[in-house]
């Protein structure tokens, strides 16, 4: 479930207006990350603020002036078709206003006696050329016209009815009669806008290089690697929470470390005392209340031991290159030295910067916890994309749904004594799953193919 689909649920149906809905549908379809994001708001405004210039710019600007190169046009024409009106009709006259229309007027004029209007011309399905030169010959010249916007690239074709039997045949450039380098202004608004995106994506880089760093720190501080070459940089703000999370670190690791002290001296005077019962023991007779108090003592020997383990965690161990697959293959010879039946299947390459002897013991508590309860266990390792997935199943009885997360806090045991380590202390996987958490990763428990329970270890690398 995504947090869109959370925040969906947790909103009142009432409450879900437009303005809501838009702002849930940004959320599912803009990216992640921040770079991106920050770019598409650098990107957006530029886009429309271009699109704006564009409309305004060509609808404007170009439509009048595309306007008054047509009416210059049509005026031109109009002109040689009355000054031909009032010429002799000779041929030395028409070779004249043939060479006056080349000469001042830069048209190619061409009277054709004898000639008609060829049948309509294909009209563009939206050209202003077309649309704007035909209002305005229509207008200023007000006579029976023939108009090829699309037969010869580059050229206008025009044909206008003088008399009955004659035809004025006008080709000029496109130039002549509409603003046509449009592709330089597009040409100069798409090379502000890559120059004005380049500065931006470089001083925004700058920015989020910082926030990236720290959140990468933020991410190596929970996975339990010491960054000794992180420091805050960037904007103040971004500083701010740099020495946030540097502090909140200290403040953890001194937190640990003294509850692991206090905890180890309580450990020393008490292993004193149970020292002290075990000599006392040992020079009694052997009877059976003396044996029920050694066992006593070595039980809360083993007790005082997994308290130990659970306070100590990690134990401020670095973590450091390690061949996962050897390890575990350790954890499967030990079982074989004590008969219990296991099956590892172990993929090619699992080298993981890892707290190995923390890991080894957070697998050994499942392991055993498994071996307690069951004729077969089966423990599989392998990468899962960017994680390392390490499960161990087994045929036992289970643990019930309901009580797979009661059975993960600390000191509590269920009937099967699931949540049992080695020295019965209830603490076998709450160890396993701080171990798990103190790499960054996750321990959950589900039902297994084999009919028992699955601890499936996720841990990041």
């Amino acid at each position: 479930m995504t947090m869109a689909d959370i925040a969906n649920k947790e909103v009142p149906e009432e409450k879900q207006n437009l303005y809501w809905r838009f702002n849930r549908f940004l959320e599912r379809h803009l990216p992640e990350g921040l770079y991106p994001r920050s770019l598409i708001i650098i990107i957006a405004p530029i886009v429309v603020l271009q699109a704006i210039m564009a409309f305004v710019f060509m609808e404007r600007h170009w439509d009048k002036i595309s306007t008054r190169l047509s009416k210059s046009v049509a005026r031109e024409i109009g002109f040689l078709t009355e000054l031909y009106e009032t010429m002799p009709p000779t041929q030395a006259s028409r070779q004249m206003l043939e060479k006056m229309a080349k000469d001042r007027l830069a048209l190619g004029l061409e009277i054709r006696p004898g000639d008609s209007l060829p049948p309509p011309a294909v009209k563009p399905l939206f050209s202003l050329l077309d649309l704007k030169l035909s209002k305005q010959i229509r207008k200023r010249v007000g006579r029976p016209f023939w108009l090829d916007v699309l037969g010869k690239s580059g050229f206008v074709d025009i044909r206008v009815q003088v008399g009955k039997d004659t035809i004025f045949r006008v080709v000029t450039d496109q130039s002549r009669a509409y603003a046509s380098n449009s592709h330089i202004f597009i040409l100069w608004m798409v090379g502000s806008s890559l120059v004005l995106l380049a500065l931006a994506i470089v001083f925004l880089r700058k920015q989020i290089w910082p926030i990236q760093q720290l959140a990468e720190a933020a991410q190596s501080f929970g996975m339990g690697h010491d960054v000794p070459d992180f420091h805050p940089r960037g904007a103040s703000e971004v500083q701010s929470a740099a020495r946030a999370v540097i502090g909140m670190k200290d403040r953890i690791q001194r937190h640990v470390d003294q509850r692991t002290a206090m905890l180890a001296g309580v450990s020393h005077d008490l292993r004193t005392i149970l020292t002290r019962f075990r000599l006392q023991l040992a020079f009694l007779d052997e009877t059976d209340q003396v044996n029920e108090l050694k066992h006593d003592v070595q039980e809360m020997q083993s007790m005082l031991e997994g308290y130990m383990n659970f306070v100590r965690g990690d134990g401020g161990e670095q973590a450091e290159m390690t061949d996962v697959a050897a390890m575990l293959q350790q954890i499967n010879t030990r079982l074989q030295r004590e008969g219990l039946s296991a099956q590892f299947k172990l993929a090619d390459g699992l080298l993981v910067k890892v707290k190995a002897n923390a890991l080894k013991r957070c697998v050994n508590n499942l392991v055993n916890n498994a071996g307690r309860h069951a004729q077969m266990v089966h423990v599989e390792a392998k990468f899962v994309g960017n994680e390392l997935a390490i499960t161990v199943e087994d045929d036992g009885p289970g643990i019930a749904e309901e009580d797979r997360e009661e059975v993960l806090k600390p000191f509590v045991r269920l009937d099967d004594a699931r949540n049992q380590d080695d020295t019965g202390s209830g603490l076998g996987l709450t160890i396993a799953l701080d171990i798990a958490r103190s790499h960054g990763g996750e321990l959950t428990l589900s039902d297994s193919k084999m009919g028992g329970l699955k601890a499936s270890l996720r841990i990041p690398v």
